[in-house]
């Protein structure tokens, strides 16, 4: 089998990762368009139109008429923007969000792939909240740093042509991030944590940190008791992990270079504070080896073909 897709907007940070993922692959046949017509809507159209599953790789707006570009009833969508994680009809594309992600992925005809920020927070939030830890209405917080290619092109010029010279810098400070309703939504959550991103000097990586009072669980429960929860939902996972052993450091370049995540549970027995960690590449799991995991689910393939893990 042979699964024609079309990658619109192959030229940028993610599309470009995609395609590398997929140049290789001989169960996978990559419709391209020339340079010359690669803006051209009628030649996307036509693309779009002939691909069996088309990964989106475009701001909210072009994805959204990118969308309205279909003229069937067969070709399926993978959309890397923020446009469609919330909205009706669409399957939130991460896999290993619940026991039985996989198969609606597998099924559906539109599908949303995760944030880099909101990936590394549900795999450590959601299973705490499916098992009864942590009730909808918890009041949590999160704090994550990623390299600057989570900024795309316009960023990576400024950390690279010497516009910066920052090595760290905390932003979205009013505490409006488009990532915050998909943590909410698809976390189970009554409320949107207070998320607060940052961006470091460094190429790909991501540290995603959610802190916790043991007291503040919806039920009596110790460190150990949360470790084994979330060691629990991902056992025998390929692409989540969870480290048993313990850390005393974890940094940004852990996970760089993979399509894996890796998660920990540290923290003070003492004085009842957990600390929850997911690390992550922003462009590996967090954006085209997601996209290429669920292009392998839709089209019945190996879910974990074409990654690095």
């Amino acid at each position: 089998m042979t699964v024609r897709v079309f990658i619109d907007g192959a030229v940028g940070t993610t599309g470009l990762e995609i395609r590398e993922r997929l140049d290789s692959r001989r169960d996978v046949k990559l419709v391209t368009l020339d340079e010359s017509r690669r803006k051209d809507d009628a030649a996307r159209a036509e693309a779009i139109n002939a691909a069996d599953v088309v990964i989106l790789c475009l701001p909210d707006d072009a994805a959204r008429d990118a969308v309205a570009m279909i003229a069937n009833d067969h070709t399926r969508v993978i959309d890397a923007s923020t446009a469609h994680r919330t909205a009706e009809g669409w399957t939130y594309g991460f896999a290993e969000l619940d026991p039985d992600q996989a198969e609606k992925i597998a099924t559906a005809r539109f599908v949303s792939n995760p944030g880099c920020y909101p990936t590394g927070f549900l795999a450590l939030v959601r299973p705490l909240v499916r098992a009864g830890l942590l009730g909808a209405d918890a009041l949590l917080s999160v704090n994550a740093i990623s390299g600057y290619s989570g900024g795309g092109k316009s960023m990576i010029a400024e950390f690279e042509g010497g516009e910066t010279i920052t090595a760290f810098r905390p932003y979205a400070l009013a505490l409006a991030h488009k990532h915050a309703p998909e943590m909410r939504r698809h976390a189970g959550l009554e409320h949107a944590p207070i998320f607060q991103p940052a961006v470091a000097r460094a190429y790909r990586g991501m540290v995603v940190q959610v802190p916790i009072h043991l007291a503040q669980l919806a039920r009596p429960a110790t460190l150990t008791d949360v470790a084994e929860v979330l060691a629990s939902a991902y056992d025998g996972g390929r692409v989540v992990r969870f480290a048993h052993e313990a850390a005393t450091v974890v940094r940004i370049e852990d996970d760089a270079n993979t399509d894996r995540m890796t998660l920990r549970v540290t923290g003070n027995a003492a004085t009842g504070q957990a600390l929850l960690i997911a690390t992550l590449d922003n462009l590996g799991k967090g954006a085209a080896g997601a996209a290429v995991q669920n292009l392998n689910i839709m089209a019945g393939l190996d879910p974990v073909a074409g990654l690095t893990l």
